[in-house]
């Protein structure tokens, strides 16, 4: 049976039915207030569920959005590589110059459970925020040919796919699973509840990225992670204050139970002190002001729907103390320049033919 979702609601209006998805936001009004929820769950939909089933979790995440949508919610933000599922705990089995049967077959499933962008996985996501009129931002595993990136897709309350952003520097052994993003997709995108980009766990700590999106004017900054560290709560609160915008971040609550039993799926270094109700990552989403007022969360102590109420105008009184590409830049001490094309290993272009003058040969 599947466990009740907890709900962690912050503030609350004082008449909920004022505030639905499809709200009418004037550019001129800064004091607007959006509600918004991080997903805290894991990718399965019960025990028995295998880690590596798409379908399933495309199923979950359905449940969750309709939850949270109920409850009022304009913005919904999903943990990292969400659909696809995080590899917590593998290694694959590689060694430096080695690999072994068993890991590449560990890499193959992984590779399955993976998704095309655009592909029909992203046509469900679209539909899904559409029928519950929410503007969804979703952690998935994207495979381009027989490369994967970690990805965060974005979609409005229309049902409209707006863009993804592919994570810049995966960590520690992610870069041998995972491929690289590059300069091009790192987007904020101007929609009537805020202007909304992301960066994915570890890439936070990247000055130069979260600079980028500054400078785009970012008001909802998501940050879908994988860090259920208490230190993590710091450096959400540091971005929120740096940048003067609302951060949400997302992160699933795990036990070693939601993933595969050994030998199929072993957690390398600390298998044999698991039992199947150890908590393999504890969660810790959170929503912080840009005045670096928790709002709501962090969560350690299980799945949960984490939702607050975003006072646009709290960017405002923030940016009046510090806006760090405006009045508080030094542009003729540092500057930034950010390579935004695509980088691709071939690129093929065409030799026009020459026409001959046919009149040279009479």
């Amino acid at each position: 049976m599947q466990p009740e979702m907890s709900l962690v609601t912050a503030a609350p209006p004082n008449n909920v039915d004022q505030i639905f998805p499809e709200v009418d936001m004037s550019a001129a009004d800064s004091s607007s207030i959006v509600r918004a929820t991080v997903v805290q769950a894991s990718t399965v939909v019960q025990a028995s569920t295998v880690f590596y089933d798409t379908p399933a979790t495309l199923g979950k995440a359905e449940r969750l959005l309709a939850e949270a949508a109920d409850n009022g919610s304009q913005l919904v933000v999903f943990p990292e590589a969400f659909i696809g599922g995080y590899p917590r705990g593998s290694s694959f089995e590689l060694a430096i110059g080695a690999r072994t049967a068993k890991g590449r077959d560990d890499f193959r499933k992984y590779h399955a459970s993976a998704i095309h962008v655009p592909g029909p996985e992203v046509e469900r996501l679209a539909e899904m925020a559409k029928k519950y009129k929410v503007f969804l931002v979703m952690g998935v595993i994207e495979r381009e040919g027989y490369t994967l990136y970690c990805t965060v897709l974005f979609f409005d309350s229309q049902g409209q796919f707006l863009g993804k952003h592919r994570k810049l520097m995966p960590t520690a052994l992610e870069r041998c699973i995972w491929g690289f993003g590059d300069g091009s997709t790192i987007p904020v995108f101007d929609t009537p509840i805020g202007k909304i980009g992301a960066a994915i766990c570890w890439e936070n700590r990247m000055p130069s990225l979260r600079t980028a999106m500054y400078a785009k004017g970012i008001e909802i900054y998501c940050a879908p992670t994988a860090d259920s560290r208490e230190t993590w709560l710091a450096s959400m609160t540091h971005i929120a204050l740096e940048g003067g915008c609302f951060v949400l971040s997302a992160n699933q609550f795990c036990r070693r139970k939601d993933y595969p039993p050994s030998p199929e799926y072993m957690f390398s270094g600390s298998e044999e002190s698991l039992t199947p109700d150890s908590v393999v990552c504890a969660g810790g989403s959170s929503i912080i002001s840009p005045l670096g007022i928790v709002l709501a969360g962090p969560n350690y102590k299980g799945e949960a729907l984490i939702t607050a109420d975003l006072d646009l105008g709290d960017i405002a009184r923030a940016k009046f103390d510090f806006d760090v590409v405006g009045h508080y830049s030094r542009p003729e001490v540092f500057s930034l320049n950010i390579r935004e094309h695509p980088r691709k290993a071939v690129s093929f272009s065409t030799t026009p033919k020459v026409m001959k003058d046919e009149s040279v040969n009479k």
